[in-house]
């Protein structure tokens, strides 16, 4: 049987508004003693003043996040030009480039080389089903900018049972990449990987290698594992 007292918050502070002055009315009419209702008046306007307070710090909270992303478009607003007339400076040089953390781009008809570094696979796995995921190169991992001429990453994952003596996590996926599954080609440096009901608890292993701009692939990452939260 449904219960009469609504679940949400907006509806359950609706229905005592409605309900407690309608029962202390009622108590009155019959005569009944008007402190047994002491308790029921005295946590209502704790509730009240409660959810008002509640309401009123989600209203903040929003209004925080608005002028948060006010104040990173403009922000970015102002990176966009000025990153433009660095790249176009004719003194700035591709050291420059790496140090500001900007695009370093190859010389005009030079073509991409085979890349020789390794993504690192950066992963937070505190959502449950869900794995954040971020690839930076293994030479420059404080920095988000990969290596010249890669057009991005793919990504291959593997699910095993959490290790024990018998089955052992993989340490090389080297060794048989044949045993992991595709999950994506991304060009993005972070992306979500998301996994079904019954895959919580099983462990994630992740492998991944660069790709330049003509479809050549660099050499495997190392392993990086996380555990998919149930």
């Amino acid at each position: 049987m449904p219960d009469y007292i609504p679940r949400s918050d907006a509806e359950y502070a609706a229905y005592m508004q409605h309900f407690v002055p309608a029962l202390d009315y009622w108590w009155s009419r019959q005569g009944l003693d008007p402190g047994t209702l002491d308790e029921l008046l005295y946590a209502a306007g704790d509730f009240d003043a409660a959810y008002a307070a509640h309401i009123a710090q989600q209203a903040a909270a929003e209004g925080a996040r608005h002028a948060k992303d006010a104040a990173r478009a403009r922000l970015t607003a102002a990176v966009r030009p000025l990153v433009s007339f660095v790249q176009s400076y004719p003194a700035t040089t591709d050291a420059a480039r790496a140090e500001l953390g900007i695009t370093i781009r190859p010389p005009k008809g030079t073509p991409a080389r085979t890349p020789s570094s390794r993504p690192l696979a950066l992963v937070e796995s505190g959502q449950r089903l869900t794995h954040q995921l971020r690839l930076v190169d293994e030479s420059t991992p404080t920095r988000r900018a990969r290596p010249a001429g890669v057009l991005g990453a793919e990504v291959w994952v593997k699910l095993v049972a959490p290790p024990n003596a018998d089955t052992p996590a993989p340490t090389d996926p080297a060794r048989d990449p044949s045993s992991f599954t595709f999950l994506t080609m991304t060009t993005r440096p972070s992306f979500r990987a998301e996994f079904k009901a019954g895959e919580g608890g099983k462990t994630a292993v992740y492998m991944a290698r660069w790709i330049n701009t003509r479809g050549e692939k660099g050499p495997w990452s190392e392993i990086t594992t996380a555990t998919v939260a149930a």
